[in-house]
């Protein structure tokens, strides 16, 4: 159901693309690409990571109790977030060599409180298994985004019609969520109590502890390097990063998002019967199978093709998507069963790996900044990701329990699947 409803608005948002980069400048898509490595960077801690513990209390009352916990901190972070941009909006988009954004600062508080209570109540439907509602609520994100998108770009509006209808990609479903979660749960959420949250709070701080700083290192991992590469090379390069970025996330989100909630809605069972390395095994092995052939057939075709799908000026987009191409398919791999870290306890491990892959992307763009005198650091950048999802992996497997028997079973299973993909992507290449 999550897989159905994901790969429609993913679908929605491929095709759409081709459209935007004939209504929208690689400039202006720089400036969303600035926008959203700061909104990305913010909303994903604005709740203290108090949301993913929503699943794991055994009463619907704790659960609440929580929510409410989760909720209160997305306010607070949401007027930080207004009362930075308001005092030192010029500055922040000085900085990041974006003079542009400095008039669309204001639109970055509304989009974290959006993004954070869209995570918030998304994890409460992961909590009552209705995957359908979550489903629904991405098809709706990514027509209302992209809807939105167009219309401001033909409108002439210019960069602030992409941001806008980020905003609305990442947080529209909130008020799906919200409004059948109180239709169905309305008497438990009336049971919270001050005393209760701050109980729920100091239960479940191992999260706001470990994780918060796991995910935004996760997330600024792979933000901060495109604010980074913004500052180093002036002109539309991270505007064509961004696309390139986007393309790959679309195979990723079709799949590995929807598989991420299920897995973890099971790890728990699953960790408590012994059989979370079995388990761990298969959703990487299905995963394998599924996505691997697909990314790497994107990445052997797009030098020849982006220019054709997305315009002339694109064309240094398909250069970046096979650079890419090493680093999506460690992430396609790791991101769904790296839940298997806090099911077992392991925030400590993931916010090790998580910092030193932080570390490693900006020592990487910083480096090829330096050496290669501003050139060759989005290459330096999708390689620093192949690095770091690599060892993830490895460390994941290593938790869950994953055998080396696993792996050669993995390994020997996907083969076809590859190879079918490489010969189908160089009769594509002769072809074209």
């Amino acid at each position: 159901m999550l897989a159905g409803g994901t790969a429609f608005a993913q679908a929605l948002a491929l095709l759409a693309l081709p459209l935007l980069t004939r209504i929208y400048s690689p400039e202006e898509f720089g400036v969303l690409a600035v926008f959203a490595a700061l909104l990305g960077m913010i909303s994903v801690v604005s709740a203290l990571r108090y949301q993913i513990a929503i699943p794991l209390p055994e009463t619907d009352r704790s659960a609440a109790n929580l929510l409410a916990v989760s909720l209160f901190f997305v306010v607070v972070v949401t007027v930080l977030t207004g009362v930075a941009t308001y005092l030192f909006g010029q500055q922040i988009a000085s900085l990041m060599n974006a003079p542009s954004l400095a008039g669309l600062l204001w639109l970055l508080p509304a989009g974290v409180a959006m993004a954070g209570s869209y995570s918030v109540f998304q994890y409460w439907a992961t909590r009552k298994k209705a995957f359908t509602n979550i489903a629904r609520t991405r098809v709706e994100q990514s027509i209302g985004g992209v809807s939105t998108q167009l219309l401001m770009g033909w409108a002439g509006m210019g960069g602030v019609g992409l941001i806008v209808g980020q905003i609305v990609s990442n947080g529209a479903g909130v008020f799906g969520l919200a409004r059948r979660a109180a239709a169905e749960d309305g008497a438990v959420f009336r049971e919270v109590r001050v005393a209760e949250m701050r109980k729920a709070a100091l239960e479940y701080d191992r999260y706001p502890k470990y994780s918060t700083f796991e995910s935004f290192t996760n997330t600024a991992g792979i933000q901060l390097p495109i604010i980074l590469i913004a500052s180093l090379v002036a002109g539309a390069e991270v505007g064509f990063l961004m696309l390139a970025i986007r393309v790959m996330q679309a195979p990723v989100g079709l799949v590995g998002a929807s598989i991420s909630q299920v897995y973890f809605s099971r790890a728990v069972d699953t960790h408590r019967e012994g059989m979370l390395g079995d388990f761990t095994a298969r959703t990487i092995g299905g995963l394998s199978k599924v996505g691997v052939g697909p990314l790497i057939f994107i990445g052997m075709i797009a030098p020849a093709v982006f220019g054709l799908v997305f315009g002339k000026e694109w064309q240094r987009t398909g250069e970046l998507v096979a650079w890419m191409t090493p680093w999506f398919v460690f992430q396609f791999l790791a991101s769904p069963v790296s839940m298997s870290l806090h099911v077992t306890n392991h925030q400590s491990s993931s916010l090790v790996m998580q910092i030193a892959g932080l570390i490693l992307r900006v020592l990487m763009v910083l480096g090829a900044g330096a050496i290669f005198d501003g050139e060759y650091v989005s290459e330096a950048f999708a390689l620093s990701g192949f690095v770091f999802y690599f060892f993830y992996l490895m460390v994941v497997c290593h938790v869950a329990g994953v055998t080396v028997r696993h792996g050669i079973s993995i390994l020997m299973g996907s083969l076809p699947y590859i190879a079918a993909a490489v010969l189908l992507a160089l009769g594509v290449r002769v072809l074209i």
